[in-house]
């Protein structure tokens, strides 16, 4: 590894108290100036930010409307069946926050890290690390909550809506948000090159297309059935697709504490990750 490749450090200039990991619970308000800066950032930005909002909507119209009059129906483990495009959709919710955590947490926190020196500037104010890393999770899910929110609409708007317990769904995408915004946020804490960016598209995609996304978990091999069930994007959308079609039970406490659990470890982390990088 070169030293072009290793992460950049803080500038002497930054007070050595900058690196220091808070407690979570005593931050107050301070990582409320990481979210105003990035909101105050993507308003030259709002077309990028936008984009967000097709890609989950093109699969549900082609994927979920198109194919969905051809497939027909699809019987649930709970022995109810649906017509396709309503069980498409709750997964394709779920990607739509997964997607939003993840790219600000990934590639939008690398740029900032690695070239932009975003946050030696930050650490020269009385933020510290642990609050730059609570800002940039909060956003993040934030704007997964956002993308969710416009596909939520779009659902009711389709008639893919089969229960007024949907309207839990928007807490749910903000937790698989606040999931992968976790993660993201430390995996790229060991991120050296863009090129590294390649692990997460090798996780994101098969994530994708095997988290009971457009297939009911009963179609696959027991072999792959399996791995699905402990995969973080299934706890989402068995989460989603629960409270869109009305079968709430004790179960879904599970998923629940996997989310929970994933995104403060992820987000625990890259707090300390980022206190080694940026010491002086």
């Amino acid at each position: 590894m070169t030293a072009t490749d290793r992460p950049e450090r803080r500038s002497p200039h930054v007070p050595a108290t900058a690196g220091r990991i808070t407690p979570i619970g005593l931050l107050g308000r301070r990582p409320v100036a990481i979210i105003e800066r990035n909101f105050l950032a993507y308003r030259r930005m709002w077309a990028l930010f936008l984009t967000g909002f097709l890609e989950p909507l093109l699969y549900l119209g082609s994927i979920g409307v198109g194919v969905g009059a051809l497939v027909g129906g699809v019987q649930l483990a709970s022995g109810h069946t649906v017509p396709y495009e309503v069980f498409v959709a709750p997964g394709l919710f779920a990607v739509a926050a997964m997607n939003g955590a993840i790219m600000d947490t990934t590639f939008g926190f690398f740029v900032k890290f690695k070239y932009g020196k975003t946050y030696d500037a930050m650490l020269s104010t009385p933020l510290g690390v642990a609050d730059v890393a609570i800002g940039e999770v909060t956003w993040a899910v934030l704007r997964g909550a956002v993308y969710a929110l416009a596909f939520l609409v779009a659902m009711v708007a389709f008639g893919l809506v089969e229960s007024w317990w949907a309207v839990l769904a928007l807490p749910i995408a903000m937790l698989i948000a606040y999931a992968f915004a976790g993660a993201g946020l430390a995996a790229s804490t060991f991120m050296r090159s863009f090129v590294d960016f390649d692990f997460i598209s090798l996780a994101l995609v098969p994530l994708f297309l095997f988290s009971a996304t457009f297939f009911p978990l009963e179609r696959y091999p027991e072999w792959l059935a399996a791995v699905v069930r402990i995969t973080p994007l299934y706890q989402g959308v068995s989460l989603t697709r629960a409270v869109v079609l009305g079968d709430l039970h004790w179960g879904l406490l599970a998923p629940v504490t996997y989310l929970v659990v994933m995104g403060t470890v992820g987000l625990r982390i890259a707090a300390r990750r980022l206190g080694t990088l940026l010491q002086p």
